[in-house]
């Protein structure tokens, strides 16, 4: 599976911007899928996850409110829609495939390349 993260881009504080990952293969729509993110310097966190058929969703409580997960399965394509961006939101965004939504980097097996979300304040 070839995951492809699109929809970076810069921005300004309290602007917005859609995040999508597509996937190559339809195996993909039978797994989960997560986002996360490393800003420079940092840790690569836990942004969200969705359950393969898009009933569970969970995030990371620093984005609960502003970002949301969402999925279509028939385009083979996981979004992230990320609200009133922060300059903490800063970072190289990952999708990635696995078999459960868990926050945990070592649940998923198939990870895309990133994109970059630059947020100015």
């Amino acid at each position: 599976v070839q995951l492809q993260a699109s929809g970076g881009g810069s921005v300004q504080a309290g602007g917005s911007l859609r995040l999508s990952c597509a996937a190559s293969k339809r195996t993909a729509s039978n797994n989960a899928v997560g986002w996360f993110r490393r800003a420079p310097g940092k840790e690569r966190e836990f942004v969200a996850a969705i359950s393969w058929n898009g009933g569970y969703t969970s995030y990371a409580d620093s984005v609960k409110g502003r970002f949301t997960i969402s999925r279509d399965n028939a385009k083979n394509t996981v979004y992230l829609q990320m609200n009133s961006l922060e300059f903490e939101d800063t970072a190289v965004y990952y999708c990635a495939v696995g078999r459960s939504s868990v926050p945990q980097p070592n649940g998923y097996i198939y990870w895309g390349q990133g994109t970059l979300v630059t947020v100015s304040s």
